[in-house]
């Protein structure tokens, strides 16, 4: 494991930033596409420190629910390895096999690791409805972000909770 540590060497600092910032906006990328090809109504989206979340009513088939997992993880690896460990890479790597797959998976890990803990919770507790709706704005207005709700939200909020989506976000 030394002899791997010391082969490493960054050959482009501003190369390696573009990378990790490259990385990061695809993979929110992947989540943003996901909800947004499914066509069902949005209640709203939050813009914040941790990305894009969308709001929707229903609660994804099982299916969608590790998709939502998988498709994110299997572009931050093809994002890492062509980054990593092809002509373009801002950094120097060892080109074996088992530091490919080191660093694909823990690069992997350290973005999906999150989706993995709400898709178990998902399957696990299911949320649909208002609870689910509830629960997203909650989460929202925990990590400080903007909530924008479509028209559509404005009248499901309205309609059954009984106030404005302003109201509603005093309340959290």
């Amino acid at each position: 494991m030394p002899d791997v540590v010391a082969t490493v060497h960054i050959l482009s600092s501003v190369g390696l930033v573009i990378l990790l910032v490259l990385w990061i906006v695809l993979f929110k990328l992947a989540h943003l596409l996901l909800p947004l090809l499914r066509h069902e109504p949005l209640i709203g989206w939050s813009v914040g420190p941790l990305g894009v979340n969308v709001m929707s009513l229903r609660e994804p088939p099982l299916l969608y629910i590790w998709l939502d997992v998988l498709f994110p993880a299997c572009v931050s690896g093809g994002v890492l390895y062509l980054g990593l460990f092809t002509n373009l890479a801002p950094v120097a790597l060892p080109q074996t096999p088992f530091v490919e797959i080191l660093t694909l998976t823990t690069g992997m890990l350290l973005t999906s690791t999150f989706d993995i803990i709400n898709a178990l919770r998902d399957v696990r507790h299911p949320l649909w409805g208002e609870a689910r709706v509830l629960r997203s704005i909650l989460f929202s207005r925990v990590t400080w972000t903007k909530i924008h709700f479509t028209s559509f939200g404005y009248t499901y909020v309205r309609d059954n909770f009984g106030f404005s989506p302003v109201d509603l976000l005093q309340v959290f």
